[in-house]
């Protein structure tokens, strides 16, 4: 089992959308967090299993940095 950093955003009409920096154009959606988490492990399974279909892996050159200003 391999983790993906996510970045959740909320919208302002409501709900949530996540992205995964690692995994370029891999997004979800959901009305709460917790959905939202549910619905991003479902994007990511879809986006490896292609990745995987086509011989190619995750980037492995993308780095998280938690900046405190």
């Amino acid at each position: 089992m391999q983790n993906y950093a996510v970045v959740i955003h909320q919208d302002p009409d409501g709900g949530f959308w996540g992205g995964v920096p690692a995994l370029p154009g891999c997004y979800s959606q959901g009305e709460t967090v917790d959905e939202l988490k549910q619905n991003i492990r479902e994007a990511i399974t879809g986006v490896l299993e292609v990745l995987k279909e086509e011989g190619r892996e995750p980037d492995s050159n993308i780095q998280i940095l938690d900046v405190a200003v």
